[in-house]
């Protein structure tokens, strides 16, 4: 393990973790307590990565924001998908998948036309009229509710670089071996309380309680943060 990946051992490869999200932002920001004194910004991704991040920027005394990222999902299966639209309209296609899903390009060129859309009115949402933060020059810490294959998490990565960002950690309560070792070297520092390895990988799984957030609930813990 690369020694700027931190992790708890005690939650290795163990399921049912944490009590929900909140209690994993809390874990995750004991985690995070030596950044503190970097005054770092907290960006969450939407709509999940929300309920995780605010206990940190809480804890670590920080600002909260959004980075608005959205997989491109398959036409048949919403759970599934081939690539992912960032907030800057950055664009990433798994071309090692997309060949063995018989997508037309039309179809293609309609996914990710509709996920621009989606990250559109989401930016619109949670940002409304301000200007995304500056990110150059300043630690930035990218908070996800889990990472299952890592493929929407890298393209935050990118839009991130995109705008500047040279000091960038990833955090997140769970991982996959397989996406830590994809996204780890992209960043500068890589936080996960509970690796696990093995065939049959889920984000709910580290979760006792798991449920869908609504965008609803996310608004109303970044307008809660910003005071």
């Amino acid at each position: 393990m690369k020694n700027f990946v931190h992790e708890m051992e005690e939650f290795h490869d163990r399921v049912r973790v944490f009590r929900d999200r909140a209690h994993a932002g809390e874990v995750l920001a004991g985690m995070l307590s030596g950044l503190r004194r970097q005054d770092p910004l907290v960006l969450g991704v939407p709509a999940g990565g929300v309920p995780v991040a605010a206990p940190v920027a809480a804890q670590l005394c920080c600002l909260l924001d959004v980075a608005v990222v959205s997989k491109i999902t398959l036409p048949w299966n919403t759970e599934s998908g081939y690539g992912a639209v960032a907030f800057d309209g950055t664009v990433r296609i798994n071309e090692d998948l997309l060949p063995r899903l018989d997508l037309s390009p039309e179809q293609v060129q309609e996914g990710i036309q509709a996920t621009r859309e989606k990250v559109q009115r989401r930016v619109n949402l949670f940002r409304g009229e301000k200007p995304f933060p500056s990110v150059a020059g300043r630690a930035v810490i990218l908070i996800d509710d889990g990472l299952a294959s890592g493929f929407t998490l890298l393209t935050a990565v990118e839009a991130l670089r995109n705008a500047g960002a040279d000091n960038l950690t990833v955090a997140v309560p769970t991982a996959h071996e397989s996406s830590l070792d994809r996204v780890a070297p992209w960043v500068e520092g890589f936080y996960c309380a509970n690796i696990r390895g093995g065939w049959g990988f889920a984000v709910a799984e580290a979760y006792e309680r798991w449920y869908d957030v609504d965008e609803e609930e996310a608004r109303r813990l970044l307008a809660d943060r910003a005071g």
